[in-house]
């Protein structure tokens, strides 16, 4: 972002990563009768469903959702605004950096704020676990990496990971989609919900005004 002047309009972002507690209902059909969740009665995109348990074991009630495209994040953030009738959508990279700053010129102590390789065991920790940011902001360092669009209009993830060194807990880390994020996934093309490799890959959303 250094070097780039870029101009942002007021938003609302989420205080957490997205969690399971609401993924689950997008993904699962829980917003619909039982006899109503198969695909083919609905007629609307929903994830397949996906490689094994969708949390890897790591946890879920209150827990990161995580594994999901950017394609599935952007499909999810279009059910939540039909649903509500607000306007969500996944933060720019601006937006993103600039909501993680929350108006700090450097960053914080690594293990203070973030679940990093030398902390998390290797797995994503509840929300809300490790401090927040002068905005009320949790886990926009590590954890889950957080899916934004970038500058160039593709999607990043942001901000580092729960496998990712302490000195990788940085507000300008990126990370862009990998075809080793989709190894184990037999099927082609690959999958446009599930990232078979990439239990460390979740998201935040914007709210519009």
């Amino acid at each position: 972002m250094a070097g780039q002047k870029v101009e942002i309009k007021p938003f609302w972002i989420g205080e957490t990563e997205v969690l399971w507690d609401l993924y689950d209902v997008f993904a699962y059909r829980l917003d619909l009768p039982p006899d109503q969740r198969g695909a083919e009665k609905e007629g609307v995109s929903r994830p397949s469903k996906p490689y094994g348990a969708a949390d890897r074991g790591f946890g879920h009630q209150g827990y990161p959702a995580l594994g999901m495209t950017s394609q599935s994040a952007e499909v999810f953030c279009k059910w939540l605004a039909a649903k509500t009738g607000k306007k969500y959508r996944l933060p720019t990279e601006a937006e993103w950096e600039y909501a993680a700053r929350a108006g700090a010129q450097r960053e914080p102590a690594a293990d203070e704020v973030s679940w990093n390789v030398s902390n998390s065991g290797e797995k994503t920790h509840p929300a809300k676990s490790k401090k927040a940011n002068a905005w009320g902001l949790y886990d926009v360092l590590g954890n889950a990496g957080e899916w934004a669009m970038g500058l160039d209009g593709k999607p990043v993830l942001c901000g580092g990971t729960y496998e990712d060194d302490p000195d990788r807990m940085l507000f300008s880390t990126r990370d862009h989609y990998d075809l080793s994020w989709q190894e184990r996934d037999a099927q082609f093309p690959k999958s446009k919900w599930w990232l078979s490799d990439g239990p460390f890959v979740g998201c935040r959303l914007v709210c519009d005004p």
